[in-house]
């Protein structure tokens, strides 16, 4: 063996090293581009299809595998891959499912990015984009050209909960690929690979790692899950070509969240609950939008598919018509607890306000005339939660 003496060399080869492996709480922390290879047979006798392929810091390294396995795991699948954000890994998806002329089915209250996404295909490759009301599973008529159907549970925004089992039966009479959100149930709220007696999967599951598992409002990740080793396949392909990759700091501290994301989650829920009751006796709000709600569009559904107690922290509510844009402009700049900002899923309860009219294709007679603000719930105490829109109410008066 040759000594190096070179004190820069030395800097680089050090001649002793601690081993490498000692059980901890947390799993070791890897940051790689680079992975070296033991010899030419560990390079040429491997590939990249293989269960923990290290060949590159993008295919994966301990720490990105192990988040992976995890979120497979709690997703109820067997496969997952892991994108920067959630808004990454739908366009994997749309990328890896839909060619020139394919058709693809959105429910009316999708993710606001994920439609401007498929429009752009639209444009670009001559993807038909189609829409249909989540909560009637008879709009949804996929011809021959469908290849894709979007599921939100619960839709985004006004928070109905879809006819999931239909749907998904609709779309596997018709060989049509199910992707489903499912940031908002995260996993917890119900098994999107058997949610049903009959045993209903969907094929795709996408999750916005960003809001529960990280829990800080601090990481941006998403996932992938899937069941079936070739769609994991053909989607692995796509994630490789197109150089997509997450930080190993990043994952490692959303694994680190990942033990306790079933009580943040249940906690959040108990807070949605306590501050939807009072919003409920508010004269302000023609409507208040939750999926426990029996009166909100999908409970039925809701109710025959999710663990009860878990409907996630999010509640929206519709301002009678009389109370404008600068009324509720005016009610969201006065509110102290909730901070006005996008997402949900950390510690501190957010607000957003919408005008439906510009968000929505189809009519829909079950929500009421006004302008909508949602509340995401965080894990301050209900009660100062509430205290907070009430005090931010009397502005209005």
């Amino acid at each position: 063996m040759t000594t190096h003496k070179n004190r820069q060399t030395l800097l680089i080869h050090a001649p002793r090293q601690a081993p490498q492996y000692i059980e901890t709480i947390q799993p070791p922390l890897f940051r790689a581009s680079t992975i070296i290879f033991k010899s030419t047979a560990h390079l040429f006798d491997r590939h990249w299809t293989d269960a923990y392929d290290y060949s590159y810091g993008t295919h994966g390294t301990p720490t990105t595998f192990t988040l992976a396995d995890n979120i497979a795991q709690i997703e109820g699948g067997r496969y997952c891959l892991l994108a920067p954000s959630g808004l990454s890994a739908i366009n994997l998806v749309n990328s890896a499912v839909l060619s020139k002329d394919d058709e693809v089915w959105v429910a009316d209250n999708i993710y606001g990015p994920n439609l401007e996404h498929l429009k752009n295909l639209q444009e670009r490759y001559g993807i038909t984009v189609r829409i249909y009301n989540p909560i009637d599973a008879g709009s949804f008529q996929p011809t021959e050209k469908a290849k894709l159907i979007w599921l939100e549970a619960a839709g985004s925004v006004t928070l109905e909960f879809p006819d999931l089992k239909n749907l998904v039966k609709k779309a596997q009479q018709a060989n049509v690929l199910t992707a489903l959100d499912n940031t908002w149930g995260a996993g917890l709220a119900f098994n999107a690979f058997d949610f049903s007696d009959e045993h209903l999967s969907v094929d795709i599951t996408v999750h916005a790692l960003t809001k529960y598992p990280s829990g800080g409002g601090d990481i941006l990740m998403g996932s992938v899950v899937t069941r079936d080793q070739a769609l994991h396949h053909k989607l692995f392909r796509i994630h490789a070509i197109q150089g997509i990759s997450i930080s190993g700091d990043d994952t490692a501290q959303i694994q680190r969240s990942l033990a306790h994301m079933s009580l943040r989650y249940d906690q959040q829920t108990q807070n949605a609950l306590t501050v939807l009751t009072w919003l409920k006796q508010q004269p302000q709000f023609a409507q208040v939008l939750h999926p426990s709600l029996p009166d909100s569009a999908g409970h039925v559904f809701w109710k025959e598919i999710c663990t009860t107690d878990k409907s996630a922290g999010l509640v929206s509510v519709i301002f009678k018509p009389e109370y404008d844009l600068a009324a509720i402009r005016k009610f969201c700049d006065h509110l102290q607890l909730f901070k006005l900002g996008f997402s949900w899923g950390g510690p501190v309860s957010l607000v957003m306000l919408y005008d439906l009219k510009t968000m929505r294709s189809l009519k829909n007679t079950h929500l009421q005339q006004g302008l909508l603000v949602r509340f995401c719930i965080g894990l301050e105490h209900a009660q100062d939660l509430i205290q907070d829109i009430q005090n931010a109410l009397k502005q209005l008066e």
